[in-house]
């Protein structure tokens, strides 16, 4: 009888082991989704080199650029635009594309390089941005003062005493 008690009990504790094991496996399982999440779009930045702080006009900067990408989808397209608020130049790419104010082009590799002729006597602002499809983006500005403008500015200086020196 002893033996018969120790059996229900074994049994009894088997039982409850392999009823807890087959909940949790039920758990898990309901618990999957049947579909597989592919993350597509990925956050991104675009690194430069140190460019100059100082363009006299009709005098080329080239900035050299690499996108990094925290991940890697193969359907993603980056695109690039720009935007000039002060001054006045011209912005191409490394392949000799010269970019019109706010069109997008197609950025074909992720290391590139972008040449900003200065136009004008005077400071020049400008925006970069590139996108990609998914509709992340990163905004770069860049800043050019006249190489000239202190000359410039001695002279104006001088003329004036000498005006004044005059009256």
């Amino acid at each position: 009888m002893k033996t018969e008690k120790n059996m229900r009990k074994g049994f009894g504790l088997a039982g409850k082991i392999a009823m807890f094991c087959i909940g949790l496996v039920s758990l898990v399982l309901i618990s999957c989704e049947s579909e597989l999440e592919i993350q597509q779009s990925y956050p991104f930045t675009v690194e430069t080199m140190p460019v100059p702080k100082e363009l006299n006009r009709n005098e080329t900067a080239e900035i050299r650029c690499e996108l990094k990408s925290e991940g890697d989808f193969d359907g993603t397209v980056y695109t690039i635009r720009y935007f000039q608020y002060d001054g006045e130049g011209s912005l191409k790419l490394d392949n000799g594309l010269e970019f019109r104010p706010n069109d997008r082009y197609l950025l074909e590799n992720r290391k590139f390089r972008l040449y900003y002729t200065s136009l004008c006597e005077e400071a020049q602002n400008f925006i970069v941005v590139v996108e990609d499809n998914w509709g992340n983006m990163t905004e770069m500005e860049f800043d050019f003062n006249n190489a000239g403008d202190e000359e410039t500015d001695a002279v104006e200086d001088s003329l004036s005493v000498q005006e004044g020196g005059a009256l």
